[in-house]
């Protein structure tokens, strides 16, 4: 099957980690903080000590980071991932980053023929739990087939969007939806609980109908009842994924009102101490209590 080396281990990256595992890949797995590598040890991954070891035991290699600094300080940061790379490698990156990045970074490993997938992610930690994730890769044909049954085990959907970037715009663009839809459904779940409506039954009176969604359904429930628990999609990640989404809304002028306000009011949330909470605490900006 190959070797796969996965950096970090996250809400994420431990539960797509805990699902190759399953499926009887061989896994390295290192992660900054290496004690939250252990529960995947337990399971068979080994941990390695540094990226030498990711380098030298590994075909294929996954990222799944935070931002586009962690992303650059793991590959190319003192004694980074890029010093121990092998002649056609693959590099598959499950983070949520810049396209322009991505393309200088697939770019400077070009050099060393190692090879670059942009494949971020949508489904949240429920959908990397059960591998549903829907993927939205970029790079070159041979490489997306080397992914694909790969990735069969932890996603419901590989869409193969276009040349090295377009995997990270096709995730700003759902996360445009994402976010602002987060920002709507608070301001929606708020106002039905000021008027006298039990918000808790907004989620099932609207499934189905041309309001319903995934983000409804997961959010609505949880921001009636101020749930914030367990941590799903953390605000600050949201927040980065639409300042990405504003910066390339201006690279190539086009007007994205809705998704800058959505970026202002999670920015005041994260002020006010949220930034690490679950989205659905976005509730809270409209005083429910």
């Amino acid at each position: 099957m190959g070797t796969i080396g996965f950096i970090g281990i996250g809400l994420m990256g431990s539960r797509m980690a805990t699902r190759l595992l399953a499926a009887g890949y061989d896994v390295w797995v290192w992660n900054r903080s290496p004690e939250k590598c252990q529960p995947l040890v337990k399971q068979g991954a080994k941990l390695a000590a540094n990226f030498a070891d990711i380098g030298r035991e590994c075909e294929m290699i996954m990222l799944c980071l935070a931002d586009t600094t962690a992303v650059e300080s793991v590959l190319f940061g003192e004694h980074g991932l890029s010093d121990y790379l092998q002649s056609q490698q693959l590099i598959v990156d499950f983070s949520s980053i810049t396209p322009d990045a991505t393309r200088d970074f697939a770019d400077r490993l070009r050099v060393q023929n190692v090879h670059w997938i942009d494949s971020p992610v949508s489904g949240g930690v429920t959908g990397a739990e059960n591998g549903t994730l829907i993927i939205m890769a970029g790079g070159e044909d041979e490489q997306i087939a080397k992914l694909r049954p790969i990735a069969s085990h932890l996603s419901q959907k590989l869409t193969h969007m276009g040349d090295v970037g377009t995997g990270q715009i096709t995730k700003i663009c759902n996360q445009m939806i994402v976010a602002s839809n987060a920002v709507l459904i608070a301001e929606t779940v708020a106002l039905a609980a000021k008027a006298g409506v039990d918000a808790a039954q907004l989620a099932p009176a609207l499934a189905g109908g041309f309001a319903d969604s995934l983000p409804l359904q997961i959010l609505a429930p949880r921001m009636a009842t101020h749930s914030f628990e367990p941590v799903q999609w953390k605000v600050q990640t949201l927040l980065k994924d639409l300042d990405n989404a504003v910066a390339l809304a201006k690279e190539n002028t086009s007007s994205t009102p809705i998704s800058a306000l959505a970026a202002q009011l999670l920015r005041l949330h994260a002020a006010q101490g949220a930034s690490l909470e679950d989205l659905s605490s976005v509730v809270k900006l409209f005083k429910t209590e």
